[in-house]
């Protein structure tokens, strides 16, 4: 069987190597999907999404969410500033919201509530933005496809044990993988994503003091969250905390775009203090 295990060892050599790419922030990520695939997954996807959800009619919210993104959008790199972006409002309490490769935005009205003002939601915006800008959906999609394959290449080279120990020894490999892979993974990616965002944010001139706020409003709407080891994301406290540390180095990005003059003009539509509306 060793055979099998040199094979697997080439497998997960060859896609490291040959996917290496750098973040944002400079980390290195494992990349295996090129952008035009990731733009047609977010095109199908945003378009299922509107066939499942109520998209708002509701001008006003339509035109709040638009402004915030529009005034983000211009700062953003060359490469993406040019996407064709398109913004929909869902009419949902959910508190959510979502950005996909290809140039699309989703916010449900619960999130646009709980975001107390237009930096606020700001800073879900460019914290969406974020996640397409650094490849999350490639890299996760990258590591999901070589756990599985490093999982098969196991289970081949256990072929000569027992169907129960196989059974036990994968199963084992498969909570590991989840705990000690794929979970910090995403929480990587939660907090690239803040980092990324306040930047954003304040470079489009939203004060990025309030990112923190908002973080701190998303938490006693929660009501709890899962132990962070067990989380997708980092623990409501970690991520105010990290906000929080660096917004003085944003605030130079702000302070440059108050000096320049040009603000945006985003004022929050007031039917949203309504949760009857």
């Amino acid at each position: 069987m060793n055979r099998y295990r040199v094979f697997t060892v080439i497998f997960v050599a060859m896609f490291v190597l040959v996917a290496c790419t750098t973040s944002p922030t400079g980390r290195s990520q494992l990349n295996l999907f090129s952008g035009s695939a990731l733009n047609s997954m977010g095109t199908d996807a945003f378009a299922q999404i509107k066939e499942e959800e109520k998209v708002s009619t509701d001008r006003e919210l339509n035109a709040y969410a638009q402004c915030v993104a529009n005034a983000i959008i211009d700062i953003l790199p060359e490469q993406y500033a040019n996407n064709n972006w398109e913004v929909v409002v869902f009419e949902s309490d959910t508190i959510n919201a979502f950005a996909l490769p290809g140039g699309y935005i989703g916010f449900y009205t619960g999130m646009l509530r709980v975001a107390e003002n237009e930096h606020q939601l700001a800073a879900v915006m460019g914290h969406e933005i974020g996640h397409v800008m650094a490849d999350h959906s490639s890299e996760r999609l990258s590591t999901n496809l070589l756990i599985s394959g490093v999982l098969i290449g196991t289970d081949i080279a256990l072929s000569d044990r027992s169907p129960q120990q196989r059974g036990m020894i994968m199963a084992g490999l498969g909570i590991t993988s989840q705990i000690a892979v794929a979970l910090p993974y995403s929480r990587i990616h939660e907090s690239e994503a803040d980092a990324i965002g306040l930047e954003l944010m304040a470079k489009a001139g939203f004060q990025p003091q309030e990112a923190p706020k908002l973080w701190e409003n998303m938490a006693a709407e929660s009501g709890g969250s899962p132990p962070e080891l067990l989380s997708t994301h980092p623990s409501p406290s970690s991520r105010i905390r990290d906000l929080s540390a660096r917004v003085p180095a944003a605030m130079r990005d702000y302070e440059a775009r108050v000096a320049a003059g040009n603000l945006p003009n985003c004022p929050r539509p007031r039917k949203l203090d309504n949760t009857d509306s």
